[in-house]
């Protein structure tokens, strides 16, 4: 008998949905206003490197758009084309962060090859680096904030945007340093060398968050998460006297999605197991901050091998016909 259970709507995750969205909302917010900024800075100077910041924060506001709309997808509930539910767009979410970050990397590098053969010509360096300055405290309080909220709900969007927000900061830094470099010395190729090294790295953060997605649609496994439920699972069980095994979870972005299959003794009324799967089932949803959906197998302890044993050689006989 398979005891299926889905996590429903509950004031809680409802609460916890209206964050996510307003942390959202509140970074592309921030983004534009970064953009405006960032754009306005560039203007002033001509900087290869300020404008490498400026191109980043606009492939930052197309992502974290993606990011809001994938967000609102994935709290809609399973229906009929989408049983499952919608939480895997999540990984396509940051799948597409990634394959943007990239891009951005990928247009900061040809702009400063660009501007180094053609010739540089730069002004205003000073009031160029304090608006980039100021960008990147912003941007930095914003980052770890929507990490640390991504964490707290296990929300994969909030993470990579978060992240992506921080390479932002990382992208501000190299080029301040630039600026500062030219104006010190006086040498101008130091505001395109810095574009190119701040676009290197764009492009590694980039390819980790696409890497991410993938092991995501792939199902790639989790040891942290196994680890956890493996730990909950061996104390609910030993306190009833019970067994397990076939123990098999995954993340889908926005929740957890897991079963296994509990072994009970002889003459167990099935109302009495399923009301012990349905307290094991609790008390895994209880250790996490997101919504958890379980399905558990129940079977019998005993002539438990002998049972299994005897339906795959079945199996393999109708395989071989």
């Amino acid at each position: 008998m398979d005891s299926p259970s889905l996590n429903t709507a509950s004031p809680r995750l409802s609460s916890e949905m209206k964050n996510q969205k307003l942390s959202i909302s509140l970074s592309l917010a921030v983004g534009f206003l970064m953009l405006a900024g960032k754009w306005y800075a560039y203007l002033r100077t001509g900087s290869a490197a300020i404008f490498s910041d400026a191109a980043e924060s606009v492939v930052h506001i197309i992502a974290v758009g993606f990011a809001a709309y994938s967000m609102w997808l994935s709290f809609k509930p399973a229906d009929k084309t989408h049983p499952y539910g919608h939480d895997r767009i999540t990984f396509f979410s940051a799948g597409f962060e990634g394959s943007m970050i990239i891009l951005a990397a990928l247009i900061i590098l040809y702009e400063a090859i660009s501007k180094w053969v053609a010739g540089l010509a730069l002004e205003n360096l000073n009031e160029g680096a304090l608006f980039v300055a100021a960008a990147a405290g912003i941007n930095g309080i914003l980052g770890v904030y929507l990490v640390w909220q991504g964490k707290r709900y296990g929300s994969l969007i909030l993470i990579a945007n978060g992240k992506h927000v921080l390479t932002d900061v990382w992208t501000s830094a190299g080029v301040i340093i630039g600026l500062f470099l030219v104006l010190w010395t006086g040498w101008l190729p130091f505001d395109p060398i810095l574009a190119i090294l701040v676009a290197l790295n764009i492009l590694w953060s980039g390819g980790k968050l696409v890497r991410m997605s993938v092991g995501g649609l792939m199902d790639e496994g989790n040891p942290e998460l196994e680890r956890r439920i493996l730990g909950i699972l061996e104390q609910e069980t030993q306190a009833r006297g019970l067994l397990y095994h076939e123990v098999r979870c995954r993340n889908t972005g926005a929740a957890f999605w897991m079963e296994f299959h509990l072994l009970f003794p002889a003459n167990t009324t099935i109302e009495n197991a399923h009301w012990k799967a349905t307290e094991i089932e609790e008390a895994i949803k209880t250790s996490f901050g997101q919504p958890v959906n379980i399905i558990t197998h129940l079977e019998p302890a005993e002539k438990h091998d002998e049972t299994h044993d005897r339906l795959k050689s079945s199996n393999k006989e109708a395989d071989s016909e």
